[in-house]
């Protein structure tokens, strides 16, 4: 077989399941339970809704105060995080009441709650600490009903023991994968059971660094609880980055029917995660928007790798791109 038909194949089979999928979540209620947050008047009404991670940009002050700084700044949604009442991101325990505040706080100022921030590494080498991620996903996941929010952004990980963003050589390894997948498949039955959806994200430092293993995970887990979060500043190893429009297009070519969450953030160099704010860097944004539209994308845009003061600048930007591609 050619490579341009296996190509081929790969994106038919693909497209199919993304269809089987996503009317199975219609069937299971995932997005649409009776548990699920009314929508509210946005503050940003704009395609696609606007929103931030609200724990790494507001990162002091309460979660009335975080909320307050996203709506004067007109953002729509946000990720969330137990961060920002005070507590880690993967708690062992919730306390009672908490989600319905991050609900009802989050509603009273018109802004939706787009997904929960629940990363842990899922290939750390110890299998006691990927057995402790899963039981604090599991606190995660019961509350996201009660908070009004279906979807919980992961992280495959890495197997270096201090950081799950940081490259190992061993990351590429048989065993790595195995652990891996071990855990998500656990993390996965976790989802089902709560009837939320986890979007874990391709990240050239990562043990999923490519939207082909991406496209391996999906396949070999076979759920309709997993799904993709993209940002396309992940997406590049060293030497990749004369190659951008060919990586984006095969990205969504691959994962485009499975991505439920976006990041908008940026990059200057590749062979790492970007770290600039969005507008700053070298993203083709233009092309990377066309391809969410044209993949019909309708789940949150999050800021993300900016510090508050950043925020009404990349807003203006991504909204000029928004309306480039609209018109």
């Amino acid at each position: 077989m050619g490579l341009a038909e296996s190509q081929a194949d790969i994106l038919r089979r693909a497209e199919r399941r993304s269809r089987r999928n996503f009317l199975a979540l219609a069937g299971a209620g995932t997005f649409g339970s009776a548990h699920a947050q009314k929508p509210t008047a946005a503050v940003d009404s704009a395609w696609p809704q606007i929103g931030i991670l609200l724990a790494t940009t507001y990162t002091t002050g309460t979660l009335e105060a975080r909320l307050d700084e996203a709506k004067a700044h007109g953002l729509a949604c946000v990720q969330a995080s137990m961060a920002c009442a005070g507590l880690p991101d993967m708690p062992d325990t919730m306390p009672p009441g908490l989600p319905e505040r991050f609900r009802r706080e989050a509603a009273a100022r018109g802004i939706s709650i787009g997904s929960l921030q629940g990363t842990f590494n899922m290939c750390h080498p110890d299998a006691e600490h990927r057995r402790a991620g899963l039981r604090r996903l599991r606190v995660l996941a019961e509350a996201c009903p009660r908070m009004g929010t279906a979807a919980i952004h992961i992280c495959t990980g890495t197997r270096d023991p201090n950081s799950m963003w940081r490259r190992h050589p061993d990351n590429a390894s048989p065993e790595a994968w195995r652990d891996m997948s071990a855990c998500i498949r656990e993390a996965v039955e976790i989802a089902r059971q709560c009837k939320v959806v986890l979007a874990f994200e391709p990240e050239v430092n990562n043990v999923v660094n490519s939207a082909r293993k991406a496209r391996q995970l999906l396949d070999e887990t076979g759920s309709p609880h997993l799904k993709v979060t993209i940002d396309p500043a992940n997406l590049f190893p060293a030497g990749a980055l004369p190659r951008m429009k060919e990586i984006l297009e095969e990205a969504f070519a691959l994962l485009g029917r499975d991505i439920v969450l976006a990041h908008a953030k940026d990059l200057d160099h590749d062979g790492d995660a970007g770290h600039k704010a969005a507008g700053e860097g070298v993203l083709d944004y233009e092309l990377y928007l066309r391809l969410l539209r044209a993949n019909r994308f309708h789940g949150p845009l999050l800021l993300h790798g900016l510090t508050r003061e950043q925020v009404p600048g990349c807003l203006a930007f991504l909204r000029a791109k928004l309306a480039r591609v609209a018109g």
